[in-house]
């Protein structure tokens, strides 16, 4: 099926802006009004909500254990920036002359943020109930696990390069997290795996086990195994 997807309509269109408002924005126009990071926040715990009931709807008869890491990987960094991509979220954003010089439009975790912070802002806008949310983005969540009924992510990075390491060398990877940078409620974590003392691959995300996640794949890719 295809899927073509637009930004929702909004009532009130300062939500939508604020919404796009980066914190450097406000930092250099300081009566601009409030930037997206608590708008972020809000999005961050509907995004999950909806796509943990979903997956529960969905399939019907997989444990626990089986739908965790689905709702994992359908509400990480990688993918909720494909859904700012999709809905071109990079070109309306507000950012600050920093941030613009240092690619913001273009980058992962500001667009999986900012992408957060407008289901947050659509939240408030037609609430109290979360029909309409769930309306919007249920299509978002579908157009992904149609492709994973066909292609499920089975590929777990860590153990895949865990099984590499033990059999090449009899040593486990160790994972080291190198920097972490923004504020506390929204922090970028980056992570390096490491192997008889040498760097396999490098990763970052907004939980450290992201970050991991993606340095093993990293890894992988530079080994030719992904």
């Amino acid at each position: 099926m295809d899927y073509r997807f637009d930004l929702p309509l909004f009532r009130d269109r300062t939500l939508l802006q604020q919404a796009l408002t980066h914190r450097s924005y406000v930092n250099e126009h300081p009566n601009t009004g409030e930037h997206n990071e608590r708008l972020e926040f809000l999005g961050d715990a509907v995004l999950n909500f909806l796509s943990g009931e979903i997956l529960y709807k969905r399939y019907p008869h997989q444990p626990e254990g089986a739908l965790t890491p689905l709702r994992s990987a359908l509400v990480d960094e990688k993918q909720l920036a494909n859904f700012a991509l999709l809905l071109e979220l990079g070109n309306q954003l507000r950012l600050g002359r920093g941030a613009e010089r240092d690619g913001g439009r273009h980058n992962q975790n500001l667009l999986s943020s900012t992408f957060e912070a407008v289901i947050g802002a659509y939240f408030l806008d037609t609430g109290p109930e979360i029909a309409a949310v769930r309306a919007y983005v249920e299509p978002l969540f579908t157009s992904v696990l149609d492709k994973w009924d066909l292609l499920p992510p089975t590929v777990n990075a860590k153990s895949c390069f865990q099984e590499w390491a033990l059999a090449t060398y009899g040593e486990n990877p160790q994972y080291v997290i190198t920097d972490q940078t923004g504020p506390d409620h929204a922090k970028e974590f980056t992570a390096e795996v490491r192997l008889g003392g040498s760097s396999y691959g490098k990763g970052k995300g907004r939980r450290k086990q992201d970050a991991e996640k993606q340095a093993a794949e990293d890894a992988l890719r530079n080994l030719g195994l992904l």
